[in-house]
């Protein structure tokens, strides 16, 4: 059970898993001890004198010693030469800010946060600690959660400004974690379009190292996690550390090792193009950061952050629930189709057992490709002569359900909105405006955009009766300006968009609680665990290689559970890369997540469509275990050939492998694989072969797994545990 224990000026936050200690040092400055492996006790003494404090906790600011203490809130500028976490610039231009511990309550329930999405508070003991700045009369009030069933402490950081003259924040980062030493690896998830989410793996260095997002979005190119795992840390041994921030916009993730060998690991909202305005009395939200600690490895971790999103972040309505297998007429049809093509497609997609067909870009205003009528969110009578109405009825009709696409956040300068509302998108005045596949940013910081986007999709959804809605999200910001804010809070906009659009993510899943939302941006390119409080999974790439999907989804769920993840089969020779791969493995590596197509069915052969059929009822009955199941990974995309994951059930009954191997070798055997997770002490039936094998010598021996020959060849087996 979570608990919070108090022993004097120690404050120990703990489950049966995690430890989290702070303590208020003589004078107040409130230090860090610990976060790890679960304590009982902390002689806090022991730790302090590595920091140079003697053993009564005194020490003395003017000689620099917070230089070396491991602090919880640090600011630089009075004797901490590090970076800090706060910046503040006060009436008299100073931005130093001296933060004394004024109070700690423990409190009923984890409190939600104001306009910004966090994990919820079941099952979690909570506590607030207040600092103040005497200079200005700025309180710090800092959350903290930690939870019953998972490795985790969350925190998050509410700014008060209790002072009679304004204050300017130029820095408000969400999390900072004093480590006692450099011992560690970072792991960090770069990329790019269509290669999202890379595992790069490095040792620690003296100075600065980490990734930022100045992107307007938490982007394909740096994903807000970062970890810190010992060297000799492998996939299910060792220690490792684990940190992603709750946000979708521009971040900093930083780690500091100081001229001392320790580390100090930072995370919150990107300070390049951030300020804001504090008047008195008012207050600033930081977002939520959670921490996860791991002695299991990486896949330990990995796990315990899938437990904290599964449980208690994504929306309740779709905690654990099924997902409907659906077809996408993205690489079916482009911008070229008609009302006869898409339902052609759709009936196509039916009798192969598909449950949702959606309709992807290009059904609206005008627009034949993508350079026009963003914003214009009426149908093109053109295509379909019926209506958004007709089409969905029809869909309907075939026995599945009907979706489409939506990229409500951008605006065409070719479109009516456009023209009606120039003032409407980011920009600087005077400056031309920078497009970016011919389309500009909409200012969702504003209410009357806001106001116009849950208008335009509400009445799309009404009109349309769809079931999914795939929210898309297709540029980077620049020309970063509001016409709605005066000239010296500018650098509120990026801040004041996620927001807005957290906002409008809000209203719109209230008013319609049934649809099912699946986020995307250029594929993965805002997949963070922000939006994944409002929509239940995410585009996982634009790449639909399997080869290549294989390394990106291993990327992604270092972080994410499988659900979020949206996952399809597409045609060969595949769209992006040109590579022809059997339908079996791209079978295979959808399977990974949730599951579709981005395909014409129509053009597939009778075999094919016999495959598909059986494929759709394969992924309906593994859904639960593939979704929800606990995830290992056996063997690395990153650092093998082959590729080997599986997913356990809970009760360790059931569970189900795949091993993917990218190229074929001459005269290899086949490959054995250590499986994991199972109860060593029972015996599992392969269903695909009939072979039993007990528990022990899978884990400690491995699955023989014969291949087909040639590149891309892959098996999936389904276990099940003998009564």
């Amino acid at each position: 059970m979570a608990e919070i224990l108090r022993n004097g000026n120690v404050y120990h936050l703990r489950n049966e898993k995690v430890s989290y200690v702070l303590m208020e040092m003589p004078g107040g400055t409130l230090a860090h001890l610990y976060f790890g492996a679960r304590l009982e006790g902390l002689n806090a003494a022991n730790l302090l004198r590595r920091a140079n404090v003697p053993a009564d906790g005194s020490f003395s600011v003017q000689e620099c010693a917070l230089d070396r203490l491991p602090q919880e809130y640090p600011s630089f500028g009075l004797g901490d030469m590090r970076d800090g976490a706060l910046e503040v610039e006060g009436p008299d231009g100073s931005w130093a800010v001296d933060l004394r511990m004024e109070k700690a309550e423990i409190l009923e329930e984890k409190p939600a946060l104001e306009g910004l999405p966090a994990t919820r508070g079941e099952g979690s003991a909570a506590l607030r600690v207040t600092l103040r700045d005497g200079h200005t009369g700025l309180a710090v009030i800092l959350d903290y959660a930690v939870y019953d069933d998972c490795p985790t402490v969350t925190r998050s950081v509410r700014l008060l400004n209790g002072g009679g003259a304004p204050l300017k924040v130029t820095r408000a980062l969400s999390l900072c974690l004093d480590l006692p030493d450099d011992g560690w690896e970072l792991i960090t998830l770069p990329g790019a379009w269509g290669r999202e989410r890379v595992v790069c793996r490095r040792p620690l260095v003296a100075g600065h190292q980490g990734v930022s997002s100045r992107r307007g979005a938490s982007s394909a190119q740096a994903s807000p996690f970062m970890a810190l795992v010992r060297p000799e840390t492998a996939q299910e041994a060792g220690e490792a550390i684990g940190a992603t921030l709750v946000y979708s916009g521009s971040f900093l993730a930083d780690a500091e090792v100081s001229q001392f060998g320790a580390t100090r690991l930072m995370m919150g909202i990107g300070d390049d193009d951030f300020s804001w305005q504090l008047l008195p009395g008012e207050a600033f939200q930081a977002p939520e950061a959670a921490l996860v600690y791991s002695d299991g490895g990486i896949g330990g971790m990995s796990r315990g952050f899938h437990a904290l999103l599964e449980n208690h972040l994504l929306p309740r309505r779709w905690m654990h629930r099924a997902r409907p297998v659906l077809l996408n007429s993205w690489e079916a049809a482009y911008f070229d189709f008609d009302e006869e093509k898409l339902l052609d497609i759709a009936k196509a997609a039916a009798d192969a057992g598909v449950e949702l067909f959606v309709m992807d870009d290009g059904w609206f205003g005008h627009r034949d490709d993508d350079t026009t009528s963003l914003g214009d969110w009426t149908v093109d009578r053109r295509k379909l002569p019926h209506g958004l109405e007709g089409l969905g009825e029809r869909v309907r009709a075939l026995g599945i359900q009907f979706g489409l696409w939506m990229e409500p956040e951008m605006v065409s300068p070719d479109s009516d909105l456009y023209r009606a509302h120039p003032d409407w998108c980011l920009h600087i005045p005077g400056r031309e405006g920078i497009r970016a596949r011919h389309q500009l940013v909409l200012d969702m910081g504003r209410r009357e955009v806001q106001d116009f986007v849950v208008d335009a999709v509400s009445q799309t959804l009404k009109a349309s009766g769809a079931a999914y809605l795939k929210w898309d999200m297709n540029r980077n910001f620049t020309n970063i300006g509001s016409a709605a804010l005066p000239a010296d809070r500018q650098r509120e906009t990026g801040h004041r968009y996620m927001l807005g659009l957290y906002a409008v993510l809000k209203r719109l899943t209230k008013a319609f609680p049934e649809v099912l939302i699946e986020g995307c941006a250029s594929g993965g390119a805002r997949f963070d665990a922000g939006m994944l409080y409002y929509v239940p999974q995410f585009w996982c790439s634009d790449d639909t290689d399997a080869l290549c999907r294989v390394r990106i989804q291993c990327g992604t769920t270092m972080l994410f559970p499988p659900s979020t993840m949206g996952c399809h089969v597409s045609a060969v020779p595949n769209h992006q890369t040109g590579r022809v791969t059997p339908m079996e493995t791209r079978f295979a590596v959808a399977l990974g997540g949730s599951f579709g197509y981005e395909l014409d069915p129509r053009r597939l052969d009778d075999a094919e469509r016999a495959a598909m059929r059986g494929q759709v009822e394969f992924a309906n009955q593994t859904q639960q275990l593939r979704l929800y199941g606990q995830l290992y990974w056996l063997q690395s995309p990153f650092a093998e050939n082959d590729a080997a994951w599986m997913s356990v059930s809970p009760d360790k009954r059931e569970a189900i492998f795949t091993l993917v191997r990218a190229m074929a070798r001459i005269n290899a055997v086949p490959p054995l694989v250590r499986l994991a997770g199972l109860d060593a002490k029972r015996r599992y039936r392969v269903i695909e072969t009939g072979e039993v094998f007990g528990g022990d010598e899978l884990m400690r021996v491995g699955l023989c797994c014969p291949l087909a020959n040639g590149d891309a060849a892959s098996v999936v087996y389904t276990l099940k545990a003998e009564a």
